[in-house]
């Protein structure tokens, strides 16, 4: 007997009250949005979608706020989701790109990038977006006529001249590219950072005999510690330098030549007369590859806290070898320059006594850790810069991803060896081993975006033929 089909009821259609009382619920999300209750925008976007699962609106400004939030994973969902209700919708189409990007799947962000573009050809957010995926792609030439592009419908779009600038000194170009990085103060992340002083700023134009001038920090740790070596340059222009630092690196940069008073941020300042921030120092003396100021040592440990140092880590049987794997996850390109602890086993062999440099890591290292006896870790003494710059001045070598402790050793004069990533940060140009901001630093690259194994591989044949003909 033929079995008779059972057709499911038609969706009612919605009545006016109802679609009337999601388009104000629709408005006082985004107005939410807008001021940032973005907890309140979600929650309304989603009751929302629980009557109507396809409102592309709720569903696209829904995914914003995970982007914006950082959950990739269900940003993209979101979007995709979106994108079968509107496929042809430029800005979601852009927005999963970055979303994407930032997965570590760039070969799918540019798709999503190009697809926008051939919706909307002049979009230059997308322009941004998609010279930004390839320059993580390596594809530098067409990262820069993609930026030229954005430039060209907007020619004040300060993030695009800021990342122009970024991939400008990667390659080399410093003419350009310390100009261009001028318009850092003039985009999102750098707004937060920008000081408001009478002084004017000094951009190398000026003669500075008699004056005072201040030199302050404005970025990571890593990067006071890169241009802080300026300060002795400043100073042989005649003038008297006052430099303001981070807390955590004054009492190091207290051994640095050419600097007449040294502060923190919690300290006021004295009167001055101009004022550069260090990342312009550059850009003020026209640095450029064969003349950039490498000097090192520019900075110094303390003798009695080497000495002190000495004494906790005991007679010396083996080499010492200073380990630093992960950076603050805050960082914006953190996902692709730190790696797992578990990935750096094979390294962590009998042949060396390895030092943990970090004064934090992340709970998924702690088992390894302890698991590995070898592995000797001192984070509660490593109260500030000057601590373990004392620690790496008994190690024989400094194996680190790209953080602020490549910096200090580099500074330092000590022999580190630079983990980077396959799209490196600009300071670290490109296909070479050397640096030459820092002499004593050798350099190991991915060949191959998100690889770390070939990395680590030379890395330990580097270690062995080191360590094997007695060089420690």
């Amino acid at each position: 007997m033929k079995q008779r089909r059972t057709l499911k009821p038609l969706p009612r259609p919605m009545t006016r009250a109802a679609a009337e009382a999601i388009a104000v619920k629709l408005q006082t999300a985004l107005a939410m949005h807008q001021q940032g209750q973005l907890d309140l925008a979600e929650t309304l976007y989603r009751e929302i979608l629980q009557s109507q699962p396809l409102h592309f609106d709720a569903l696209q400004l829904l995914a914003t706020i995970a982007a914006q939030q950082g959950n990739s994973p269900m940003a993209v969902e979101l979007f995709e989701r979106a994108l079968m209700v509107k496929p042809d919708y430029a800005p979601a189409l852009s927005n999963r790109g970055t979303a994407l990007l930032e997965l570590q799947r760039p070969e799918e962000a540019l798709e999503s990038f190009d697809r926008a573009l051939k919706i909307k050809p002049d979009y230059a957010l997308a322009l941004h977006g998609r010279g930004n995926t390839l320059r993580e792609l390596q594809r530098y030439e067409e990262a820069l006529e993609s930026y030229g592009r954005a430039l060209e419908i907007k020619p004040d779009y300060a993030e695009v001249h800021w990342n122009e600038s970024l991939c400008r000194l990667l390659l080399g170009d410093f003419d350009l590219g310390w100009r261009k990085y001028e318009w850092r103060w003039k985009h999102g992340p750098s707004l937060s950072a920008v000081r408001s002083f009478a002084q004017p700023l000094w951009l190398g134009e000026v003669p500075l005999a008699g004056k005072t001038i201040l030199l302050h920090a404005e970025h990571g740790f890593g990067d006071t510690l890169q241009f802080c070596r300026y300060a002795q340059l400043v100073a042989a222009r005649g003038a008297r330098v006052v430099l303001e630092v981070p807390p955590a690196l004054k009492s190091l940069c207290q051994t640095l030549a050419g600097v007449d008073t040294l502060l923190d941020y919690t300290e006021g300042l004295p009167p001055f007369d101009f004022q550069t921030p260090l990342m312009s120092l550059p850009l003020a003396f026209g640095t450029r590859l064969d003349s950039i100021p490498a000097d090192v040592p520019y900075l110094h440990s303390d003798p009695q806290k080497v000495a002190a140092w000495h004494a906790l880590l005991g007679p010396r049987n083996k080499p010492r070898v200073g380990l630093v794997w992960g950076g603050s996850p805050a960082h914006g390109n953190d996902r692709n320059r730190s790696l797992p602890l578990a990935l750096l086993a094979d390294l962590i062999g009998d042949a060396g006594e390895f030092i943990c440099l970090q004064k934090e890591f992340r709970k998924e290292d702690e088992l390894f850790v302890r698991q590995h006896s070898n592995i000797r870790v001192f984070s509660e003494r490593l109260r500030d810069f000057a601590d373990t710059a004392a620690l790496i001045e008994t190690l024989d070598l400094v194996i680190t991803v790209d953080t602020s402790v490549a910096h200090l050793a580099g500074a330092l004069g000590k022999p580190v060896w630079v983990l980077l990533p396959f799209a490196p940060d600009f300071r670290w140009l490109l296909e070479r081993e050397d640096s030459p901001w820092y002499p004593t630093a050798r350099l190991f690259r991915q060949s191959q975006f998100g690889q770390w194994a070939p990395v680590l591989a030379e890395v330990r044949k580097a270690l062995a033929a080191r360590f094997n003909d007695g060089s420690a």
